[in-house]
């Protein structure tokens, strides 16, 4: 879950709501359709944050990798859980060891951890899409582009839209160049 919001800019609610059938591995790509947040003390799935933030995300390799690595993970907790698993129907990608949603504020809590164990700088989990945002300026990228990648509304009218292979083409894949 990291590799995405790094490296693509999740936000934590997109990451914990993915599921399966919006991932497609052999294309490179995730479909942003939904997300997983706390709300009034419930758990629930929502549209995403804005019409924008509702997008089809190229992956670098690094992030199929680790999706793949993922599902296999998940595959194997589930024949560990048994009975204990908690299908739900959710098709989540990010789960506990027993299939259930992970809460938000459990991943802050991790990432922290995570952090500290680390040796680094605690930074919010949100602070990885600023991440991406800056790597991929200091990459060539313009701020369009950035824009698109992040899924922000352009505060202007002239709205312009990168299919994800040309994402991909430009800046996402490692030892592309971006054009200045």
């Amino acid at each position: 879950m990291y590799e995405l919001a790094v490296r693509v800019g999740l936000r934590r609610g997109e990451v914990l709501g993915l599921r399966w059938k919006d991932v497609d591995l052999s294309d490179g790509s995730v479909t942003i359709r939904q997300t997983l947040q706390r709300v009034g003390g419930e758990l629930l799935i929502s549209a995403p944050k804005t019409q924008r933030s509702a997008r089809r995300v190229a992956l670098p390799d690094e992030c199929v990798t680790a999706l793949r690595a993922r599902r296999a993970q998940q595959q194997g907790d589930r024949l560990a859980a048994g009975d204990r698993w908690k299908e739900g129907g959710s098709d989540l990608v990010f789960t506990t060891k027993n299939g259930t949603p992970i809460e938000p504020r459990n991943l802050n809590r991790s990432f922290t951890l995570l952090c500290d164990k680390a040796g680094v700088r605690r930074v919010r989990f949100h602070d990885l899409r600023h991440t991406c945002a800056s790597l991929l300026h200091e990459k060539g990228a313009d701020a369009r582009m950035i824009m698109e990648v992040l899924g922000h509304d352009p505060r202007d009218d002239g709205h312009l839209h990168l299919r994800p292979a040309r994402l991909s083409a430009l800046c996402l894949r490692p030892g592309r160049r971006c054009p200045a």
